[in-house]
């Protein structure tokens, strides 16, 4: 696993979502219409969009915005429809990538993602091409300045709800589960009333990348900077040690 420090991964990406907000609104939303579509509006019988709606609190989306967008979403009628779609591909350096996207128009996005890739001098692969350098698994992240409860308590709340792993940090926890056993774990948090800085079924890499060379860390940065000013890109997962 990588030396750095997961929450302090998980607040750079807040700030700059902050800096973004009308992106991450639009991608909670696409996430929330989806979400709504394929298990309905009530959240206590759709962990999907319960935990939609805990990403959307965490990034500040107002509740009067969420609950439009469910109200939207379970009308009918003749909404758009989103589909997803995964590319894999390589950055520079022999790092890998995998790109999430939610979007109405398939070509548009492939166009995008191309591009993004190209203009780092990276390149799309096949379907499979680098997934299996990753392992898919629910990650939750605990800021400790957040939770009062110390290490031991709370590694045997998350073993007994069925988490595989738990780990230290010098600021955070970080619990790891199967995708099945997520739902549980994250419940069994919400329940307890256990502050969470992130809750996610994420893809971990099995093993980190550090690039030394300036031009191949400049240009894979373009691709991840381009692929994160996509609105239909949802989530990015790359193995670089940065």
């Amino acid at each position: 696993m990588s030396g750095h420090s997961k929450f302090a991964n998980i607040k750079h990406k807040k700030e700059k979502n902050d800096a973004a907000k009308g992106k991450i609104f639009t991608i909670l939303g696409r996430e929330i219409a989806v979400a709504v579509k394929e298990g309905g509006p009530d959240p206590n019988n759709n962990f999907k969009l319960a935990t939609v709606i805990q990403k959307a609190k965490a990034a500040n989306m107002p509740n009067d915005t969420i609950e439009r967008g469910i109200k939207k979403a379970s009308g009918g009628g003749s909404d758009v429809n989103y589909e997803h779609v995964t590319y894999e591909g390589y950055g520079p350096g022999g790092t890998a990538i995998i790109v999430e996207a939610l979007t109405d128009n398939k070509n548009r996005t492939a166009a995008n993602v191309r591009s993004a890739f190209t203009k780092g001098s990276g390149s799309i692969g096949t379907q499979g091409c680098v997934s299996f350098m990753f392992d898919e698994k629910g990650q939750i992240i605990i800021d400790k300045e957040e939770c009062e409860l110390d290490a031991d308590t709370l590694m045997e709340k998350a073993l007994d709800a069925g988490a595989d792993d738990f780990s230290e940090e010098d600021d955070s926890f970080e619990i790891l589960t199967s995708p099945d056993a997520f739902e549980a774990v994250n419940k069994a948090f919400v329940e307890a009333g256990i502050p969470m800085a992130s809750a996610e079924v994420t893809m971990i890499p099995q093993n980190y990348v550090e690039v030394t060379d300036p031009e191949n860390v400049k240009l894979l940065t373009r691709i991840l900077d381009l692929l994160d000013e996509d609105d239909d890109v949802q989530n990015v997962y790359t193995n670089w040690d940065d």
